[in-house]
């Protein structure tokens, strides 16, 4: 375990903006634990993020995601945790987050973040119903809205050419 790790290790940006993908690769270099915050949330409640949208609004998602952020943070010590790209901007997320690790922003352009979702085979709630130019606005918007919370980052890297070995190093830089 390395030595310059006290917290947790959380992931913040976008979706699609490769959290999940880079957080099971810096686990795996790190030799930690990983916990995709949605993939939790699905396990917990036996529903898919976008059922439990779709039934119940992202409000009541909203407030399932809190809990499940609270017992995490309460049971998970040196774990890197991929957060949903909204989990920052609800309720005292940002705050609890903060006290317990790390807060890395995984930050890409609109139009990137756009083109990864298009390509996606995953089905996300808030875009089901758009592509192409529409897809772009509605990312730059919620990019817009988010970048207050973003911005509060310990640190942001750019997702474009990030690599689990970099994140590794920037985080160890960080920490020293």
């Amino acid at each position: 375990m390395p030595l310059f790790l006290s917290g947790n290790i959380f992931l913040t940006g976008f979706m699609g903006s490769g959290k999940s993908t880079a957080g099971k690769k810096l686990a795996k270099l790190l030799r930690l634990k990983f916990i995709d915050l949605d993939h939790y949330i699905e396990q917990k409640e036996k529903l898919t993020v976008q059922s439990l949208f779709e039934n119940f609004g992202e409000q009541a998602f909203r407030k399932i995601e809190q809990a499940c952020l609270i017992e995490i943070l309460k049971n998970e010590k040196q774990t890197v945790i991929a957060l949903g790209g909204g989990t920052i901007c609800f309720e005292n997320n940002l705050d609890k987050i903060k006290e317990n690790g790390l807060l890395v922003f995984i930050d890409l352009p609109s139009s990137a973040l756009a083109q990864r979702l298009e390509m996606s085979k995953v089905k996300r709630p808030l875009i089901k119903n758009l592509n192409g130019e529409e897809l772009v606005t509605f990312v730059a918007n919620k990019l817009n809205e988010r970048k207050a919370f973003y911005d509060q980052a310990h640190m942001t890297v750019s997702g474009l050419s990030l690599t689990p070995q970099l994140l590794k190093q920037i985080i160890s830089d960080y920490k020293k």
